[in-house]
């Protein structure tokens, strides 16, 4: 007769298994404690500009909100929010066309790059983690070669924030020491700048082979699409995402004029692609952005708020584009 084994986890083995619960629970209690203190920073500001008008913060939100022409504002955020979303199909369709498959046509990447932004309800990654699944089924790109790709267009987003507002600090720095009332802003910014432009050559010498050539890290399927990209792959993504970010500037100076807000296509050069960094910070409601908002237009601190409904709108209309599409994209990832 044959014993039978049982496995039994090690003291070792559980007692690692409870410290990265710890770890986690620790990290999720930091990021909803960080994001209670911006909420909180916003309400006081609120509440300090509402005293001055003598009213409550709800009283005053209330007449911000009354005040503004919302019809006006969704002519103007449904044309926008499918501008943006062919702006970036495109430029998704020609990422994966260079380094997964160049049989791809952009019509098929319409379903899928729509459908992702339902996921992307959840977490942006994940939607893109949904195209890096459609590639796989239906063109047979190993997973983490399409993961490489959407990693890369994450870093040129990046770069293209970063990009634009160091365009518009200089054009108007003279506004960016203005908004410096708490914090000094300019060179808060400069040093960013300037650490991520040193950075730039650096990774594309690094990738391509020249640069610690004993290095065996770039040859992982990770690290793909920059082992393929050359410096005009980079220039090229850069101008394919460049017209959404011209849209954006433009749409939240004449937005925040629908809502009696008088802040001038300069400051909006400048400042949002910086509001748009922070709100790739992991914590919910992109806490990080709307805190930022109230530092940057102190004299407003009721943008925070505006920015959260300019953010939910436009992520919930990009999800009912996905719905729209989510019929042929479920035949594209089932069909078999």
């Amino acid at each position: 007769m044959n014993d039978s084994v049982k496995t039994k986890t090690s003291p070792a083995s559980d007692n690692e298994t409870a410290g990265k619960k710890w770890q986690t629970t620790i990290a999720k209690l930091t990021t909803w404690l960080i994001t209670v203190g911006c909420f909180y920073l916003i309400y006081s500001r609120v509440e300090l500009a509402a005293a001055r008008d003598g009213l409550s913060a709800v009283g005053y939100l209330q007449a911000f909100f009354l005040a503004a022409d919302w019809f006006s504002w969704l002519l103007l955020m449904i044309p926008y929010s499918i501008y943006f979303f062919l702006i970036d199909a495109h430029a998704t369709w020609r990422l994966v066309r260079w380094f997964n498959t160049s049989t791809l046509k952009f019509t098929n990447i319409l379903p899928i790059r729509a459908s992702a932004y339902i996921l992307s309800l959840l977490n942006e990654q994940v939607g893109k983690g949904a195209i890096s699944l459609y590639l796989l089924r239906r063109y047979d790109v190993p997973v983490w070669q399409a993961v490489s790709s959407m990693i890369m267009l994450g870093m040129v987003e990046i770069y293209q924030l970063l990009l634009f507002s160091a365009v518009g600090v200089l054009i108007y720095y003279d506004l960016v020491v203005q908004a410096s009332t708490n914090y000094p802003l300019p060179t808060i910014m400069l040093t960013v700048y300037s650490v991520a432009f040193i950075y730039l050559p650096l990774h594309i010498l690094y990738f391509k082979g020249y640069l610690l050539k004993g290095s065996s890290l770039r040859d992982k399927q990770l690290f793909h699409a920059f082992r393929r990209a050359d410096i005009k792959h980079y220039f090229l993504l850069l101008l394919f995402k460049a017209p959404n970010l011209l849209g954006a500037v433009f749409v939240y100076t004449f937005a925040l004029s629908l809502f009696k807000v008088d802040v001038g296509f300069g400051q909006m050069m400048a400042f949002l692609p910086v509001i748009f960094l922070a709100a790739a910070l992991p914590l919910p409601f992109h806490a990080g952005a709307l805190v930022l908002w109230t530092v940057l237009f102190p004299g407003y601190p009721e943008v925070g708020v505006f920015s959260m409904v300019m953010h939910t709108f436009f992520v919930l209309f990009n999800a009912v584009i996905g719905m729209i599409f989510l019929p042929r994209a479920n035949r594209e990832l089932f069909a078999d």
